[in-house]
């Protein structure tokens, strides 16, 4: 078998309010899969009704591995140690603690503390931690590296990009546009229940166009402009504000919000 996940006419409603549309969509096996959607667009219950979470009221969902699943919310009990927590994950799954692992998830660092006392980071750390103590095939991720600093996510990045490496299939969840172009082999979005789009990250580019935001502080306000092109856009603007002498005090880029992304392939599906 070449996919680790299908989905074949996923339906899920509650009451009259239809949630899954009938979803079809296949993971294949060693591939970083991004599964995303704005609040009720359905993610959720998706990544539910695959993890055997949550029922669903028809279709078919084939799962080719062992699954290991770091939930967005999670929790332990307050006062339990981050190494408890993992030798009792391990007995739990009779498997043999990976230390290698564990450094490089940063457990050393906080194995003397106690669950109440982690940071966000720390605990998004954890989790994944217990996640992979049963040697899975395939991993879901939701919102991995939600409270985490710059180094934090680095290392993250680095470790899912070794997973991947070794054969695992991941399933991420993830709000954050430059890490799923970073991650993912393939991303498929949800849009009231049906998936509008499902291929690369170039082929998402090519639907939506390569949209920068560029922010500008001066003395006197903020201003935002909306570009396909950054260094035209930029010379431009910093001439313009030359000429009038407004002095420029931050500039700030990004490639914009998946929600913005999200909102402009509903808004072309509508047309």
């Amino acid at each position: 078998m070449h996919n680790a996940i299908q989905v074949h006419g996923l339906k899920k409603s509650y009451g009259s309010h239809i949630v899954l549309n009938g979803l079809d969509f296949q993971i294949k096996k060693g591939e970083i899969f991004a599964l995303l959607g704005v609040n009720g667009a359905g993610k959720t219950t998706s990544l539910e009704c695959i993890e055997g979470l949550r029922k669903y009221d028809s279709g078919a969902i084939i799962i080719n591995g062992k699954m290991g699943i770091q939930l967005q919310s999670s929790s332990l009990p307050a006062h339990i140690k981050p190494m408890e927590a993992v030798r009792l994950f391990a007995k739990w799954n009779r498997e043999k603690i990976d230390y290698t692992l564990l450094n490089a998830l940063g457990m050393k660092e906080i194995e003397k503390k106690q669950y109440i006392q982690l940071s966000t980071g720390q605990k998004r750390r954890l989790h994944l931690a217990l996640a992979l103590i049963n040697n899975p095939d395939i991993i879901f991720l939701d919102e991995p590296t939600a409270g985490l600093d710059v180094e934090g996510r680095l290392s993250l990045h680095k470790q899912i990009r070794k997973l991947k490496s070794i054969g695992k299939t991941i399933v991420l969840a993830s709000h954050d546009m430059a890490e799923v172009e970073t991650l993912c082999d393939r991303i498929a979005i949800l849009n009231q229940g049906n998936i509008v789009f499902c291929g690369t990250a170039s082929e998402l580019t090519d639907k939506v166009g390569k949209k920068y935001f560029i922010h500008i502080k001066t003395q006197q306000e903020n201003i935002a402009f909306e570009t396909d092109n950054i260094e035209d856009t930029l010379i431009s603007l910093l001439s313009d504000f030359k000429q009038k002498e407004i002095h420029v005090l931050d500039i700030k880029v990004d490639r914009g919000t998946l929600e913005q992304h999200f909102m402009e392939i509903a808004r072309r599906e509508a047309e």
